[in-house]
């Protein structure tokens, strides 16, 4: 990747950290604007926190006197009050994949890179409304489960584990993909999740199957779920990219994508898999966010979420 720096490769706590000062411009609150991705979902249960007006009525003895309406109660002649009620918290769990497939990157950034950043900025943009954040952080051969919290440093804490299982990927011979791992973090979660939380899912869906859809369906009947697809422009786009050199730690390969239609036969792939899982969301009401690996975050996160136009 050409350009790119060391955090450009692995993520560092500091890197994570540092993002609370960029993350807004943009929030996961049922008030969305007119073109954000969220905005009018019909079937959503995101709940704001604090205090929501419910009715108007006759001032009762032993009412707070604050609650008075006198706009109301001066022209019916009558005391009135306002009542309101207390808004559920609305706890959040991001589930971040850091698997082999995510260490990859053509341009700016790995897919891993990104995944943690996005997981991170929504950390913070949680924790600024008042709102309880949690993870689910996942790689080939590990799933680590932290439960929502208000607490700055714990949640600081496990950006330290999400940054140590990035730091941790690599290519070399014996490290092997477990397409697996999605659908039992997948699983994990929902033995871990009651109602009304928001999940959101930061994956490239390597190794999703009909058993994944299902899983994120089920829970989805309880619970709001926002997948962000993280992708690399590459993937999309191989066959007019020149010669590839590949490598698994120890051995390189230069591949020409033109050689026997392999690079279109890549795309083909690609996005026929990447359109399969997008339309099985999408037809069960399920927000999808592609997040790519060039763009900064930030700025992705307040175009499609805040409705900003970012201009490049």
């Amino acid at each position: 990747m050409s350009g790119s720096t060391t955090e450009d490769i692995y993520t560092n706590l500091h890197a994570l950290v540092r993002l609370r000062y960029s993350s807004q411009g943009f929030n996961y609150l049922p008030r969305q604007p007119v073109r954000s991705l969220l905005s009018g979902r019909k079937r959503s249960r995101l709940r704001g926190r604090g205090l929501d007006f419910d009715e108007l009525r006759h001032y009762q003895p032993g009412d707070d006197i604050r609650t008075m309406d006198w706009r109301v109660t001066n022209r019916t002649g009558k005391p009135h009050v306002r009542v309101y009620t207390e808004e559920r918290d609305r706890p959040v769990i991001t589930v971040v994949d850091q698997r082999l497939p995510m260490f990859f990157g053509s341009e700016k950034k790995m897919k891993s890179v990104v995944a943690a950043e996005v997981a991170a900025v929504t950390a913070w943009r949680v924790l600024a409304v008042g709102d309880r954040i949690g993870a689910i952080l996942f790689n080939d051969s590990e799933i680590l489960e932290v439960k929502p919290t208000r607490n700055e440093r714990k949640v600081i804490g496990w950006l330290g584990d999400l940054t140590a299982m990035n730091n941790d990927l690599s290519v070399a011979p014996d490290r092997r993909s477990n397409p697996r791992s999605l659908a039992q973090a997948l699983q994990m979660l929902e033995r871990s999740i009651g109602h009304d939380y928001l999940v959101v899912l930061i994956s490239d869906f390597y190794g999703w199957d009909e058993t994944t859809i299902k899983t994120i369906r089920r829970i989805s009947q309880h619970n709001d779920i926002i997948c962000s697809l993280v992708f690399d422009p590459l993937e999309r786009d191989i066959s007019n990219a020149s010669k590839l050199v590949v490598s698994d730690g120890r051995f390189q390969l230069e591949l020409d994508p033109a050689h026997q239609g392999l690079g279109e036969k890549f795309e083909a792939s690609f996005k026929s898999s990447v359109a399969h899982v997008q339309g099985e969301l999408k037809r069960h009401h399920i927000p999808v966010l592609p997040v790519d690996t060039a763009t900064p975050v930030t700025d992705q996160l307040r175009e499609k979420l805040g409705g900003q136009r970012v201009l490049q």
